[in-house]
């Protein structure tokens, strides 16, 4: 044992978190679970206890001694995403916690997914409660599009997806837009789920007593309202598709070379509960990615869902940083459900 050097990886959520300790012959030895790590929500100092005690779970679980320090730690984190705030938090647990880890890494929740499922780089699509694509190359350049939130983004979202449908109905109601296909399939989703009897109901969940997370729960239902062939439902997820497909073309001038070329195209990691209706998604992603373009770099593409958290590509990057590598079975990371050339 005393020949292995350790890494640990850090899936930070806003509320929950996941650690992973490998040691360097690619063996998974710890797993543990805390309470959420978005430091701007409960400051540096809560935000590095967390991690504290998720490592020192782990390393009781391992039979590790408590004194061990890791060779490297990488943290995929929830409000991470700007350089200034991944080094404050660097030097925060390098000054408080520097027995801990020899070298610490910081990135956001993105690059831990992506890396969970590829070595090389890629794109990383999330299609949850809210949506965000970012396109991470090769030598670390990276390109955003969405993720600015519910009033102006988060497209192709459960929370959009709900959203487009009550748009819909509302819509055919008022006269103003008469829906092609019936809504009323819709319309018993929104009775049902919101416990109201009429379109008036729903301003308090609008407006006044608005979540977001409440909103996008209706998602599932319409998903049902799909599977059980309502044309409705069925169009507003191919709408969906369409869109989240816009997100790739959007970073494609963007995209180095190598990622285009290599074995299965161009590889994009899905996270979130929308995948999980892809068959409704598909075809208006398809038809997106197939339309003619005169600058079309991207030809071939295959999508991937994670089998494993993103605190196993944390682990990885923060072995990177530390001038070294971690043996990796990508193949039990990741499972493709989606491939194709345009």
């Amino acid at each position: 044992m005393s020949n292995f050097q350790y890494f640990g990886g850090l899936e930070g959520g806003a509320t929950h978190s996941k650690f992973v300790l490998y040691r360097s012959d690619g063996q998974v030895v710890a797993r543990s679970e805390g309470e959420g790590t978005n430091q701007w929500l409960i400051g540096l100092d809560e935000c590095c206890r967390r991690i504290h005690r998720m490592l020192l779970a782990a390393k009781e679980t391992a039979k590790l001694d408590g004194g061990v320090q890791l060779k490297a730690v990488g943290l995929s984190m929830s409000g991470a995403d700007e350089k200034e705030s991944q080094e404050k938090l660097i030097k925060h647990i390098k000054d408080y916690y520097k027995e801990d880890y020899e070298e610490v890494f910081v990135a956001s929740d993105t690059m831990g997914a992506l890396f969970t499922a590829t070595p090389d780089g890629g794109i990383v699509l999330i299609a949850g409660t809210g949506s965000n694509c970012q396109l991470i190359n090769p030598d670390n350049t990276m390109r955003r599009c969405g993720g600015w939130g519910h009033l102006i983004g988060d497209e192709g979202s459960a929370y959009w997806i709900t959203q487009l449908a009550l748009k819909r109905l509302f819509d055919h109601d008022d006269s103003l837009n008469i829906s092609n296909h019936n809504v009323e399939c819709v319309r018993k989703i929104m009775h049902e789920y919101f416990q109201i009897k009429q379109n008036s109901g729903m301003l308090q969940y609008l407006y006044s007593n608005f979540e977001k997370s409440k909103i996008a729960g209706m998602c599932k239902h319409i998903a049902k309202g799909a599977e059980d062939g309502d044309d409705l439902c069925i169009d507003v997820f191919a709408e969906a598709g369409k869109v989240l497909a816009k997100h790739i073309i959007a970073v494609e001038p963007s995209i180095q070379q190598s990622l285009l070329t290599g074995k299965g195209g161009l590889h994009v990691v899905t996270v979130g509960s929308v995948w999980k209706s892809w068959k409704f998604l598909k075809p208006g992603f398809v038809e997106v990615m197939k339309r003619d373009r005169t600058d079309r770099r991207i030809h071939e593409v295959t999508l991937l869902a994670l089998k494993q958290p993103a605190s196993v590509g944390a682990a990885s990057l923060g072995a990177r940083a530390a001038k070294t590598s971690l043996p990796m079975d990508y193949d039990v990371n990741a499972e493709v459900f989606f491939h194709e050339k345009f």
